[in-house]
């Protein structure tokens, strides 16, 4: 099946063909059809898989049959990045339609959103809190959509974003078409979704059980709480690394992290939390992407939805509290068929984490030692299968990395 045989039009197919794209994914083959029906669709599939490609495309193609200078598609995101990295796909993939977008998010002025929202452009992508702020201010209204899309649900859901959501959804009008696309569908979700959809749903799951991806080695590295950096600062110094991803619990770990790594070694490192300014962010993200950075020390932030290709390694500084967020976290690594690796260091407090996360994820997940590491707890080394790092990571056949550091 191409996209062609999915029933988009010439305009549409020119983005598709610019993007490179050739076959349409699983989620894509299901829902473009549907949307184009004008049916509300809740899809939920794991990051990566074409979830934006899978509501863009049908929704550009609806809008261009639609009046101009009005707005009549309003995208919700759970983080300014992610809105961010939508409204460039949508201007990108939809540059043949003549639609305009917009980009709606907190960090920012308001200067140039309210001209965007005075000017009629037809899509809206926005995050609650500063959507609600326009709202108030009588900049935004939204008694013309025809198109209400709700990304990245789950993760709305996890940052407390519903309430928000529930007080912009009161301002749409009763007749639209709803798309709710989300990595998981917890039973929240489907309450909400019960609430808002009104015309008969059709629902696609796609791979629903959570799993590492087959690309990607993983594994636990038992450490006592106290030795926890001085882990870290070991694995980074034996690791041939392209990038690192190195994620945090909090924001003060983050920084705390971020000024050692950058005192200690001689990588190049950044830092990405929500207490950083949002231009200082995007900055960060984007040297990170281009190679400037070799190593970027984050909070969740950074681990959904975000298109960061060729991440060779990532580390998690604690266990995940959520079980949910290990995988996203480790998603980052392994992605479009490259190999990578994921290391998660594990303290003794943390046991009850680490085994949510491998019933989540049906397996046991190998515990891995240091060769003449001064370990001075040794308890949780004692698992019968824990190996020693050089054997669990020694170069595979065929295994494509890169043998130097970047600096």
């Amino acid at each position: 099946m191409n996209f062609e045989q999915l029933g988009l039009r010439a305009e549409v197919l020119r983005g598709v063909e610019d993007a490179g794209y050739t076959e349409p994914t699983p989620i894509q083959a299901q829902a473009i059809p549907a949307v184009l029906a004008g049916r509300d669709v809740i899809g939920a599939s794991q990051t990566g898989t074409g979830k934006t490609a899978a509501f863009s495309l049908p929704m550009l193609q609806r809008l261009s049959e639609q009046p101009r200078n009005q707005l009549r598609c309003l995208i919700l995101e759970p983080t300014r990045e992610l809105a961010a990295q939508v409204q460039d796909y949508i201007a990108n993939i939809g540059s043949h339609t003549g639609l305009r977008s917009a980009l709606i998010h907190g960090g920012v002025g308001y200067g140039t959103q309210i001209e965007a929202l005075q000017q009629g452009f037809e899509i809206i992508i926005a995050t609650p809190g500063r959507l609600l702020d326009h709202m108030q201010r009588g900049a935004a209204k939204l008694d013309k959509l025809d198109v209400l899309i709700l990304d990245e649900v789950d993760r709305m859901l996890d940052m407390g974003f519903l309430p928000d959501v529930r007080r912009i959804l009161k301002h749409c009008p009763r007749e639209r078409q709803t798309l709710f696309f989300s990595a998981t569908m917890p039973p929240e979700i489907k309450s909400l979704a019960d609430w808002v959809l009104k015309k008969d749903p059709l629902e696609i799951e796609i791979g629903q059980r959570l799993s590492a991806a087959d690309t990607v080695t993983h594994a636990f590295y038992p450490v006592a709480g106290d030795q926890r950096e001085e882990l870290l600062f070991e694995l980074l110094r034996r690791t041939d690394f392209q990038s690192v991803m190195i994620f945090t619990r909090t924001k003060v770990q983050a920084d705390r992290l971020f000024a050692r790594v950058v005192k200690e070694t001689d990588h190049a490192v950044t830092v990405m939390h929500s207490d950083i300014r949002q231009s200082d962010r995007a900055a960060a993200l984007q040297g990170f992407r281009e190679g400037k950075f070799a190593v970027i020390i984050a909070t969740d932030l950074a681990a959904r939805g975000l298109d960061i290709s060729g991440v060779s390694h990532v580390i998690n500084y604690q266990v995940p509290e959520n079980a949910e967020d290990y995988v996203h976290r480790i998603g980052r690594t392994g992605r479009a068929r490259r190999e990578g690796d994921a290391f998660t260091l594990l303290a003794a407090d943390e046991l009850p984490y680490a085994e949510s996360i491998e019933k989540l994820i049906g397996q046991k997940i190998l515990r891995h030692k240091l060769d003449e590491f001064p370990y001075r707890y040794t308890t949780l080394l004692d698992d019968e299968t824990t190996v020693p790092f050089s054997a669990a990571f020694g170069r595979r056949k065929g295994r494509s990395r890169s043998t130097r550091r970047r600096r």
